[in-house]
């Protein structure tokens, strides 16, 4: 019998069934993973398997391929065995599932069995498998979802990096979290496994020393570091990181999204004295990113933000295919930032 939890979740206006966060996950008699970040996806699944064997550590686990599928093996697997273990049924490739996969997995709906928790991994990647899909979704199989949706904008890879510390009832300090975050901006896998090592490792409040101490070498050349030198004003030392960054193989693309997001948050901020707090509530941002950018704004004007910001639109436009010399760009648009800062050469 499924226990109370497993029915608590509310459902989402689009959907019929109960809609789970990948860091809460509850398991039922069909279970939809949906979307494409992987990482979100493994914890989502890996979840629901310590859910379960934590309520019976007998529970049986068995994985199929929806695009390599033999007829007959779904029924197979959630049919109850001679003991009455319970069964964990971990479906991957369902985006490039067989025929014989799909309709048996239709059919599967209409009569889960007892004792059976069959997780479904859908990537997104294509609409194979829509009807599938569609029938969990309007409430077939007694299922629900968990989507796991790409991690692209910076503000999402920040609420992911203060969950895993949440989560593990870790405290980081804001200037911290945001070094983190910037040395791994490219590759969430490593921004994960880089939170873990902390928490694993550490054994107090991690701070903005500790993560010098662990990933110094990466947040030295991020695009974030290069674009907080020369909006302090300090040239010399901008270009310098310019080069380092590039040498270790950073893209110059990235480089001026870095510059063009501070910015973007700085002209949001600026002539704005509401508190912290409200300000922040109000513009979908963090207490502590209002206050970043209020200590950038130190020196700045109206014309010389504006200037800035037509600097790096014009470097966006080059890097991305406006000019044969990347490079040459990026230190056009860090001369203009830099000298125009508070403290410029």
């Amino acid at each position: 019998m499924a226990s109370p939890a497993r029915r608590a979740p509310a459902k989402s206006a689009r959907s019929a069934i109960p809609q789970l966060s990948w860091r809460s996950p509850q398991p039922a008699p069909v279970v939809l993973v949906s979307g494409p970040e992987e990482v979100c996806a493994e914890r989502a699944i890996a979840g629901i398997r310590e859910y379960l064997r934590a309520e019976d550590p007998t529970l049986e686990v068995s994985d199929l391929r929806a695009d390599d599928y033999s007829s007959g093996s779904l029924l197979t697997l959630t049919s109850p065995s001679l003991f009455g273990e319970p069964r964990l049924i971990r479906v991957s490739g369902v985006e490039k599932c067989s025929d014989a996969f799909l309709s048996e997995a239709v059919a599967y709906l209409s009569a889960p069995q007892d004792g059976a928790t069959v997780v479904l991994r859908h990537t997104g990647a294509s609409v194979r498998g829509k009807k599938l899909l569609d029938a969990i979704r309007a409430g077939q199989g007694s299922g629900v979802e968990i989507a796991c949706p790409a991690v692209k904008r910076d503000s999402d890879r920040f609420d992911f990096a203060a969950g895993e510390f949440q989560a593990a009832k870790k405290r980081i300090a804001p200037p911290a979290l945001r070094s983190l975050v910037s040395a791994f901006a490219d590759d969430l896998t490593e921004l994960a496994a880089a939170c873990q090592q902390l928490i694993a490792d550490v054994p107090g409040d991690i701070t903005e020393q500790v993560v010098e101490r662990y990933y110094g070498g990466r947040v030295e050349t991020s695009a974030f570091a290069v674009a907080d030198t020369a909006i302090a004003g300090r040239y010399g030392e901008a270009l310098i990181s310019l080069r380092h960054a590039l040498a270790s193989g950073a893209d110059p693309v990235p480089l001026v999204a870095a510059f063009a997001m501070k910015l973007r948050t700085m002209a949001r901020v600026a002539g704005n004295r509401e508190p912290s707090a409200a300000l922040a509530s109000r513009l979908g941002m963090k207490d502590w990113q209002v206050d970043r950018a209020r200590r950038d704004l130190t020196g700045w004007n109206e014309t010389s933000l504006g200037m800035a910001i037509q600097a790096t639109a014009r470097a966006d436009a080059e890097v991305k295919g406006g000019s044969r010399d990347a490079v040459f760009a990026l230190e056009r648009m860090i001369t203009v930032i830099a000298t125009r800062a508070p403290y410029g050469s």
